[in-house]
């Protein structure tokens, strides 16, 4: 792999070391990948502090929002006296206080097709933390041009939505979403925990993805309702008239080893 674990990283990781799945070569290879979260929010607070707890060695986060004192029923990697603060900044200080031998990087910045293209090539991955359509259907189509793993995930109220996505093997997010929805503003209602339980399904996913085990929910949608405590997968079929990813290669990427 070419990364070394440090004797202070054998410890801090010692509990995952010992996973037949994980092993050394396993948190090596966390330790060499590159993630990008596209946002900070809720679901950016779960993914983000629990990435870095298991040693993802270099996290981006953008988002060009500051905090307010609404934000902390669900953004837990904020405190109140982060208010006012970018989010990307109070993220990546949060971040580096729980695990300071990883790599993060902020990007306090609205998202364009220029700087996303930019940033994307940086890092294996994305994962979508993101509260409005226009920055989730761009980092979409951005990631399935430059061929990188994106990981939705989106909540609204008590109800929660993952799929991950493999550009040339599954599904894009276009196929599941071919018409931009109107969303009149960001307030969307939300049940603080359940961004946390999407966010973990997430953070979960890319590392599977990283090691090479499990199921990647490719190809399906998760449904999750909290009040009824309920999951569902659906089935998601690429689209042979999906304008963002019809024309890909189906035989450029294969699943991590």
């Amino acid at each position: 792999m070419g990364v070394e674990l440090s004797e202070e990283e054998l410890e801090r990781y010692k509990r995952q070391i010992i996973l037949p799945e994980v092993g050394i070569k396993g948190q090596q290879k966390i330790k060499a990948a590159k993630v990008l979260l596209l946002g900070a929010g809720g679901l950016g607070s779960a993914v983000g502090f629990y990435l870095a707890a298991a040693g993802i060695g270099k996290i981006g986060i953008v988002d060009s929002d500051a905090i307010d004192l609404s934000n902390l029923n669900r953004q837990v990697l904020h405190r109140n006296g982060d208010i006012g603060r970018a989010k990307a900044e109070s993220a990546r200080l949060a971040l580096k206080n729980l695990n300071p031998d990883i790599e993060v990087l902020a990007y306090p910045m609205r998202l364009t097709q220029e700087n996303a293209e930019q940033t994307v090539t940086d890092y294996d991955m994305v994962v979508d933390c993101s509260d409005n359509f226009p920055a989730r259907f761009l980092m979409n189509q951005v990631c399935v041009h430059f061929r990188k793993p994106f990981f939705y995930g989106a909540v609204s109220g008590f109800e929660g939505q993952m799929m991950t996505i493999i550009p040339g093997l599954t599904p894009c997010y276009s196929c599941l979403a071919p018409n931009m929805p109107t969303q009149s503003d960001n307030h969307i209602p939300v049940v603080g925990v359940v961004t946390g339980v999407i966010g973990m399904i997430q953070a979960t996913q890319v590392l599977k993805y990283i090691l090479g085990h499990g199921d990647l929910l490719v190809g399906k949608l998760l449904l999750y309702n909290a009040l009824e405590l309920d999951f569902l997968k659906l089935d998601v079929k690429r689209s042979s008239l999906c304008p963002v990813c019809s024309g890909v290669d189906t035989t450029w990427c294969e699943p991590a080893p």
